[in-house]
């Protein structure tokens, strides 16, 4: 072998350096940092606001009160005249009985719904929130309710309404 043929092989370059791949986009973000905490902040500022205007629109906005005890317990005497037929006298009694001393006991803040009604009867005569009058009808429609209820006297549906609209006129505070 000849020296320069030697030579040749040394400086001949070896391959070519290797190709890489194609590098992916690089994502720049187009606003500067301070933007981004600048709008972040008015963002959770204008949500605060919105909370506070609907909590103050929510607190202030009119409540309907609550019904009276009698018109509670005039409306709970309507729904049970829609009853009349399905229940039995006894039965029947007994929820508008229920429904009245309710009332009495709500709107007066007398123990009606605790007290037998020869007890409750009995309680109420010094009483001043009732009429003589009332007082007379409280008494004929406990009677009429206790006969149905205890002695088991025979009724008709006609019986029934009848309570119902001895109750509700003492409800409404007039005579049947």
């Amino acid at each position: 072998m000849t020296w320069p043929f030697l030579l040749a092989q040394i400086t001949a370059p070896a391959s070519p350096p290797p190709i890489h791949d194609i590098a992916g986009p690089v994502y720049v973000f187009p606003y500067p940092l301070w933007v981004v905490y600048t709008a972040g902040a008015v963002l959770l500022a204008l949500l605060g606001l919105l909370a506070w205007l609907l909590v103050r629109w929510w607190r202030s906005r009119p409540v309907t009160p609550p019904p009276s005890p009698r018109e509670a317990a005039l409306a709970k005497l309507e729904n049970a005249r829609s009853q009349i037929q399905a229940l039995d006298p006894h039965a029947f009694s007994i929820l508008v009985s229920d429904i009245l001393r309710h009332y009495i006991s709500v709107q007066f803040k007398l123990h009606a719904t605790q007290q037998t009604s020869p007890e409750f009867l009995f309680s109420i005569t010094d009483f001043h929130g009732f009429t003589d009058a009332e007082k007379k009808q409280l008494a004929d429609f406990l009677e009429k309710c206790d006969l149905l209820k205890f002695a088991r006297i025979e009724a008709a549906s006609s019986d029934s309404a009848a309570l119902l609209d001895q109750a509700i006129a003492f409800v409404k505070g007039g005579t049947p």
